[in-house]
């Protein structure tokens, strides 16, 4: 029986993986280490800050045992330097650098912790500010401007993806570079008509051109026969 499953990793199966994410929380009271299956967990001691993974540190939050400090891109500064950038350019702005040496990829990279560079945003960046602006607005300075410039980032970089749908109809080629998790989740229903358009046509254009080319051919023996046939009555 085949699959009905749709092709990737759907939105719920995104925000599940960005739950691993590290960020970076100051707990309100101490608490004894934890052996987890991605790793030790040490001891939280008020008030030295501790990097947890997303899904802990929310739980923790909602038992008011810690406050989460929210990564450098995740206030209104930076989140208008990004925006003003995607206004000015059709490409999206540049992720944020690879730690040297590294082998890893989100979400075991240090993109949400405090210590996590400003001006860019991460794979997951669209995830995590959604989930620490419903659980924990109150660490955030400004969550209601922080919000709206969540949104109309999403809406700018929506509107580019779907300009890309354009440029892929057109037979030219498109950069996804800085494209985040949930994007793709959201814009893969229609990129993925598109493409399967795309492919459609060129399988028809392909099955066009074998069937003139099998059509010349057949005119051109018709045609040498002919030919001899003519010699031989000359």
């Amino acid at each position: 029986m085949a699959s009905t499953l749709p092709p990737g990793l759907t939105p719920p199966e995104i925000a599940f993986l960005c739950e691993m994410e590290l960020v970076t929380v100051i707990p309100r009271q101490r608490l004894e280490g934890l052996k987890l299956l991605g790793g030790p967990i040490p001891p939280l001691q008020p008030p030295y800050r501790t990097r947890l993974p997303l899904w802990l540190a929310l739980l923790l939050k909602r038992q008011r045992r810690a406050n989460i400090f929210p990564p450098a891109w995740l206030n209104s500064p930076s989140l208008s330097a990004v925006l003003e950038l995607e206004k000015s350019s059709a490409s999206f702005s540049p992720p944020p650098d690879l730690p040297p040496h590294t082998t890893a990829s989100p979400p075991f990279l240090p993109s949400a912790t405090a210590d996590a560079p400003p001006g860019a945003l991460p794979y997951h960046w669209l995830e995590i500010g959604e989930m620490l602006l419903d659980a924990a607005p109150d660490d955030i300075q400004e969550p209601d401007s922080v919000r709206r410039l969540m949104r109309d980032l999403r809406e700018v970089r929506m509107a580019k993806l779907r300009d890309g749908v354009k440029v892929l109809e057109g037979g030219r080629e498109v950069k996804m570079n800085g494209v985040g998790g949930m994007e793709v989740a959201e814009g893969r229903a229609f990129i993925g008509g598109v493409v399967d358009g795309l492919r459609k046509i060129g399988a028809s254009k392909e099955m066009s051109r074998r069937e003139r080319e099998a059509e010349e051919r057949e005119n051109g023996i018709g045609g040498v026969g002919d030919d001899e046939d003519d010699d031989m009555q000359g």
